[in-house]
């Protein structure tokens, strides 16, 4: 789970406007983020099964997000997978 000053810090960072809390961007970083968390625990507890789930479900989600955003303007699609270290 991301703290509220995380998710804070997150939305601030990646809003389009002033007052942007579900854009595409924003959604995606606190997926990303998310999804790095839960690898982490998985380094650490393997065989849970049943959070691992979840983390496909959220992977999925942020690749139609990511397919969104490519769709709708490619170039804010480039910056945001560039900010945030995907597609190596």
């Amino acid at each position: 789970m991301l703290s509220n000053d995380k998710k804070k810090e997150i939305v601030e960072k990646f809003q389009v406007h002033g007052t942007d809390t579900g854009s595409p961007e924003v959604q995606i970083a606190i997926l990303t983020e998310r999804i790095n968390q839960l690898t982490e625990h998985f380094r650490v507890h393997k065989k849970d099964h049943h959070s691992r789930r979840g983390l496909y479900k959220m992977i999925g989600h942020r690749r139609n997000l990511l397919n969104y955003l490519r769709k709708k303007d490619v170039n804010r699609y480039r910056e945001l997978i560039q900010t945030l270290g995907l597609r190596r």
